[in-house]
């Protein structure tokens, strides 16, 4: 008896078969005027091998949130998974995967070059004391350390 599908794409994805790194495409959600939103996938970490700890998560979400708008005018939002392990990027009438590589590589490399952490006060962040921008550079080197695996979801 097959599976039944869920809702939710992520719950049928096979998480025992994914390699991190990867950006995949995850799902394609059409708009009543046409508009598309195309969702992607950033795995940064092993799905139930290892996760991004709190304060580096928490910061490189805030710079690629920001940095990302630098880049590209049709990012939506750039926000993390909650088991921690990667980010999901939405995109508006936006489907060339390759661009889309091409973006988040020069965000992270503009997270690497960054000083500071932006929006990190108690008037822009719901959390402002659980940042680390160390944590987030670091995150962005390993990332950007295996970019050529990025292409390579499944194992």
């Amino acid at each position: 008896m097959a599976e039944e599908k869920m809702n939710v794409e992520s719950f049928n994805l096979d998480h025992t078969k994914v390699k991190a790194p990867y950006v995949r495409l995850a799902d394609i959600t059409e708009g009543a005027h046409g508009d598309k939103i195309y969702k992607y996938d950033l795995r940064i970490c092993q799905p139930n091998k290892g996760h991004m700890e709190m304060p580096a998560l928490h910061s490189l979400e805030h710079m690629m949130a920001e940095h990302s708008r630098n880049h590209s005018d049709k990012v939506v939002d750039i926000s993390p998974m909650g088991c921690q392990t990667g980010f999901y990027i939405a995109m508006i009438n936006h489907d060339n995967y390759d661009d889309v590589l091409t973006i988040v590589e020069n965000t992270l490399k503009d997270v690497v070059d960054a000083d500071e952490v932006p929006a990190c006060n108690e008037m822009q962040c719901g959390w402002a004391a659980s940042h680390s921008l160390e944590g987030a550079h670091e995150l962005a080197r390993d990332l950007l350390a295996k970019r050529d695996e990025w292409t390579e979801v499944f194992a």
